[in-house]
């Protein structure tokens, strides 16, 4: 009998590739013992960054880091080397990268007149904040799957709080009162520095060369195999002793269908739903195709799961309204200095050193930011690469007459210059590569408790789901730290290990937190 089992990954994003290092580096599996199946052509998934300085740089999102809190993130990557600095390990390279860049915003919100919006008081009426109180000290089992507009009176959204903290984070009015509550506790300490995101940290590059990339490349040392290219279409299991076993993974590589037998011991971790599920690109010239998961097939698989298993979620809940969990995004290259040297002149912060700027009354509810140059290994120096975001794109625009998600890369650009009011000339020489994601807040809907799945399902023997679709306390969604966290549980359960996983550290039980979020809230 084998003393070690084998274990398969059914998708190839952050929390697979944690869950094999986690298996490695901890339950001291050989490398050659993992195989990771991922259907697009690279890994990474949502976390992804592509592109060259001719045909346009693109990247679908952008992930917030702290290290006050990703406390898996960051146990995990203290053990990955760096791929460009000797000796040091990524959480190195992050935490000198950030000493040198630190974020402090000085343009946070931007108004119809192009004026700096002061944002130094949260603009709380006393009801907003009683209101707000209210919701945060109430429990999960009386917020079930009510909506923020539930607790919060309309008023509420129209504060430049709202505004500053919607936009960090991506909540809209009708996303998850239960999550909405969590993020309040999570980032308490980012509740009382909103307005200058000075507790934001960011990688060196973008998030696929500076997270991704070194940890594919550790994991190929030890051994990993990874298949990409290959779609896992279904699962053979059979029950025993009302438990439920994996024996079978179905996948079609290369045009042919194969079966991976899965013997007893063995273990099958699954990616259940994506929130970059049917994402497309548009280009200058074209918007981009509107898909759906009946296109992509992505959330099937959880579906077969799901079916007569209470246990293993409810995925319905979180992909059967696009009209509620859908942005757009987009990536702009540049080969000419003067955007970037304008924005300078306007925001006073350096590229690298604001963060977000949100166009508050723009009817799409537009945001960019431009991070550190050069934001890709393979990016000269005379090119510059920024990324901006829409939360409502089924909007027409101020400057356009249609809605985002029908406009090409070069009408978000006429869109963005009105709100800056910059001479569309200054982007004579711009590739905008806008990008649609039907499910990107998808993990934000409203939803009970057991609607999503323990990492390892009760009744469950080998098992496991690593996503932002499963339930683990305390812990907020639409993070990296969510992915591998649910891949730390999730592997540390299935092989047994006693090792301590990274508690969440508990800022919001800090009396001066408390009290530093209580004198934000009454400014």
């Amino acid at each position: 009998m084998r003393s070690k089992p084998k274990a398969y990954l059914v998708g190839g994003g952050i929390g697979s590739l944690a869950a094999a290092a986690f298996m490695i580096r901890d339950g001291k599996l050989s490398g050659s013992d993992i195989t990771i199946l991922e259907a697009a052509p690279n890994l990474g998934g949502s976390l992804d960054g592509a592109g060259d300085p001719n045909l346009g740089y693109s990247m679908r999102g952008g992930r917030m880091l702290t290290t006050d809190n990703y406390e898996c993130t960051w146990d995990l990557f203290k053990s990955i080397p760096s791929v460009e600095h000797e000796g040091k390990s990524v959480f190195d390279e992050t935490v000198e990268f950030n000493a040198r860049h630190k974020s402090h915003s000085l343009a946070r919100l931007v108004d119809s007149r192009r004026a700096k919006v002061p944002v130094t008081s949260m603009g709380f009426s006393m009801q907003d904040r009683i209101e707000l109180l209210k919701l945060s000290q109430s429990d999960e089992a009386t917020l079930a799957a009510t909506c923020i507009t539930d607790w919060l009176s309309p008023t509420f959204f129209n504060t430049e709080f709202w505004y500053m903290w919607s936009t960090t984070f991506a909540f809209q009015p009708w996303h998850s009162a239960v999550e909405f509550r969590r993020y309040l506790h999570r980032f308490m300490l980012e509740f009382s520095r909103i307005e200058t995101l000075a507790g934001v940290k960011r990688t060196v590059y973008n998030q696929y060369d500076s997270l991704v990339v070194p940890l594919q490349s550790w994991l190929q040392a030890q051994g990993v195999r990874i298949y990409t290219g290959c779609q896992v279409m279904e699962l053979d299991h059979k029950t025993e002793d009302d438990e439920l076993i994996v024996t079978g993974i179905h996948i079609l590589r290369h045009g042919r269908q194969e079966l991976i037998a899965v013997a007893d011991g063995d273990l099958v971790f699954v990616q259940n739903g994506s929130m970059t599920e049917a994402s497309t690109l548009g280009t200058m010239t074209s918007a981009p195709v509107k898909l759906s998961k009946a296109e992509s097939g992505g959330w099937l698989l959880w579906e077969k799961l799901a079916q007569g298993r209470p246990q293993f979620g409810n995925p319905e809940v979180f992909n059967s309204c696009i009209a509620q969990s859908c942005w757009e995004s987009f990536t702009v290259t540049l080969n000419n200095p003067e955007f970037f040297e304008l924005m300078t002149q306007f925001s006073g912060n350096e590229a690298g050193t604001g963060g977000l700027v949100t166009f508050k009354d723009s009817n799409w509810l537009m945001s960019i930011v431009l991070a550190h140059q050069p934001h890709f290994p393979n990016q000269p120096g005379n090119v510059q690469v920024f990324w901006g975001y829409s939360l409502f794109p089924d909007r027409i625009g101020n400057f356009v007459a249609r809605p985002m998600d029908e406009c090409s890369g070069a009408e978000i650009l006429i869109e963005l210059c009105g709100h800056l009011r910059f001479d569309l000339e200054t982007l004579t020489t711009a590739n905008c590569i806008p990008c649609r994601m039907p499910y990107i807040t998808s993990m934000f809907m409203p939803r009970h408790y057991n609607d999503r799945p323990l990492p390892v399902p009760r009744g469950s023997r080998n098992l496991g789901f690593i996503s932002q679709f499963v339930e683990i306390a305390e812990d907020v969604v639409f993070t990296v730290e969510y992915s591998v966290r649910a891949a730390q549980i999730a592997v540390y359960q299935l092989l047994g290990l006693d090792r301590e996983i990274p508690p969440v550290t508990p800022h919001d039980q800090s009396l001066r937190a408390q009290f530093e979020a209580l004198i934000k809230a009454l400014k």
